[in-house]
């Protein structure tokens, strides 16, 4: 090499670079040539890894066709306005399960599964009319199940679409225990495996739904404590997970967060994993009322908000240390909350590839939003 030519940068030196650029900004890094490359990818492997994405849908209340997609890379700590170029929707666009948004009308049913939520699937309605179901994603399987109108004979209908087979199947309905609770602002919905698990917010009695065998088992308790008033469950990777309210409506004193045991059944005891730090609850639930309270579990992260307080989200990521568990908490700025419009939540388990799809594309799918 001449001495006036530039001095190589090695490998290690590039992977620390590119562990502060937002990951967006790494798609195009990769195809500079293959040595970048291999750095974009040893970096994400070793030194900061990909981290899943919160993505937030809002819809105007007054033109429901007017949506608008955002997400935060807690990775990079970053809001993204998402392009969004799927079909208007004519009602609500809800979610009762972190990693899918639905929409449910008299004569169609549509939902999105992918990591970003940029395509719709789109099927005939149930053949129970529903206002407010409990809806998730299964394996290839969406359950929808209560939240029926009055008018319908049974209002724990349960059903199966197969997002294969493209075919709706009727199941058994969801216990009587259930039935002055059956829509999805009093119930809470985690999926494990091929199994989901319905859970009263207030009581934190729940049953179990086994897709593979269609049979519900339960009651199982999954409060964790008497000074518990508001459950939230959900799954954190494999594991079955409680998210608590601690005091009463109106003056919630605490958050916690408990691993459910498994082994022995479920509701067989709980592990304490983290506590909201004091100035964060304080500052997230101040004049909380009971159903104001979301959290949204996806990957290792935990996001709890309150919508009474739109322009704060609390996030928990949830990790493994040699002498055990352990809780980062941090407040977030909402840069999703837009005037005459609501939110909905959900996560996305977002890969390179999928960022490759949508950065390379012909239209910019991405804008950084500065907070």
């Amino acid at each position: 090499m001449s001495s006036t030519g530039e001095a190589p940068i090695h490998g290690d030196i590039l992977e620390a670079i590119f562990s502060h650029v937002p990951l967006i900004h790494l798609v195009p890094v990769s195809h500079v040539s293959n040595s970048w490359k291999r750095a974009v990818s040893s970096s994400l492997a070793h030194v900061r890894p990909i981290k899943p994405w919160l993505i937030v849908l809002t819809q105007s209340l007054r033109h429901s066709h007017v949506t608008t997609l955002h997400a935060y890379d807690p990775r990079s700590h970053v809001w993204l306005q998402i392009k969004n170029t799927a079909r208007s929707h004519a009602s609500p666009v809800r979610s009762s399960h972190s990693t899918l948004f639905y929409a449910l009308t008299p004569s169609e049913f549509s939902f999105s599964l992918d990591a970003l939520h940029l395509k719709w699937h789109y099927a005939p309605s149930p053949r129970v009319w529903r206002t407010n179901p409990v809806v998730a994603r299964v394996g290839s399987r969406v359950v929808v199940a209560g939240g029926a109108c009055e008018f319908e004979d049974d209002p724990l209908a349960v059903e199966m679409y197969d997002v294969n087979s493209q075919a709706w199947e009727a199941c058994p309905s969801m216990p009587a225990l259930l039935k002055s609770s059956t829509a999805s602002s009093w119930l809470s919905v985690a999926v494990a495996g091929e199994i989901m698990h319905v859970t009263e917010k207030h009581s934190g009695v729940t049953y179990s739904f086994e897709t593979i065998s269609k049979t519900w088992k339960g009651p199982f308790s999954l409060r964790p404590h008497e000074s518990v008033f508001h459950c939230v469950t959900g799954t954190l990777g494999e594991r079955l997970m409680v998210a608590g309210l601690i005091g009463k409506v109106g003056n919630v004193k605490g958050v916690k967060l408990w691993e459910v045991r498994v082994r022995g059944g479920l509701g067989s005891g709980m592990e304490e994993v983290g506590e909201m730090p004091k100035e964060m609850v304080r500052k997230l639930f101040s004049g909380s009322e009971l159903g104001s309270v979301e959290v949204t579990w996806i990957g290792d992260f935990v996001y709890v908000r309150n919508t009474s307080e739109p322009e704060e989200l609390v996030l928990c990521e949830v990790l493994n240390h040699l002498n055990g568990v352990g809780c980062e908490w941090r407040s977030v700025r909402n840069a999703a909350v837009r005037c005459g419009a609501r939110m909905v939540f959900c996560g996305g388990s977002v890969c390179m590839e999928d960022l490759q799809r949508a950065v390379m594309s012909e239209n910019p799918t991405f804008s950084m939003k500065h907070v």
